[in-house]
């Protein structure tokens, strides 16, 4: 294999790992944990 494949087969499975990881802590079981500043602070 290129390296150059390499490299680019390795940088989208980051991105796509990192992505999901996003979406599972914002939508996922963690999102229960996670705090809104603005509905702490609604006048």
């Amino acid at each position: 294999m290129e390296p150059a494949a390499f490299l680019g087969i390795s940088l989208g499975m980051c991105l796509v790992a990192i992505t999901g990881f996003t979406i599972y802590t914002a939508f996922g079981p963690p999102a229960k944990q996670l705090r809104d500043p603005f509905e702490e602070h609604e006048d």
